[in-house]
């Protein structure tokens, strides 16, 4: 099997993922999965869509994650693997759609407005 690779994104944390065949290896930017996240939760949220399938022992993963904090990474990840995932077999999409794994989660950070401390804090009004 050739190496199948898919794109992941969340806020501002892009994941550029990397499968092929092997022994369940998962690397990011060079490091293992336990050490570039030491939390077990991230590590479980970057496994999601392995586990769902059962095929955690037979894929090896390379990640290139940059950009966003490590939340928005985990899930970049996530994504990033759930559609290689579907590009190696296209009949795991259901089974991973009915998880949430395969929806790009469009919330970003909304832009500040010239004029105004945040968002939408607005500096406080003064009547005289």
């Amino acid at each position: 099997m050739e190496v199948v690779n898919s794109i992941g994104r969340r806020k501002a944390a892009v994941a550029r993922v990397f499968v092929s065949e092997g022994t369940g290896k998962i690397t990011i930017n060079k490091r293992e999965l336990d050490n570039y996240f030491p939390s077990s939760i991230l590590q479980y949220v970057v496994k999601q869509p392995l586990n769902t399938l059962g095929v955690v022992e037979k894929y090896d993963i390379k990640i290139n994650l940059n950009g966003g904090g490590y939340k928005g990474q985990a899930e970049a990840a996530r994504l990033g693997i759930a559609r290689a995932l579907v590009k190696i077999n296209a009949e795991d999409k259901p089974a991973l759609k009915a998880e949430g794994f395969m929806t790009r989660d469009p919330r970003v950070v909304e832009r500040k407005k010239p004029g105004q401390p945040k968002a939408r804090k607005r500096f406080q009004f003064s009547k005289r």
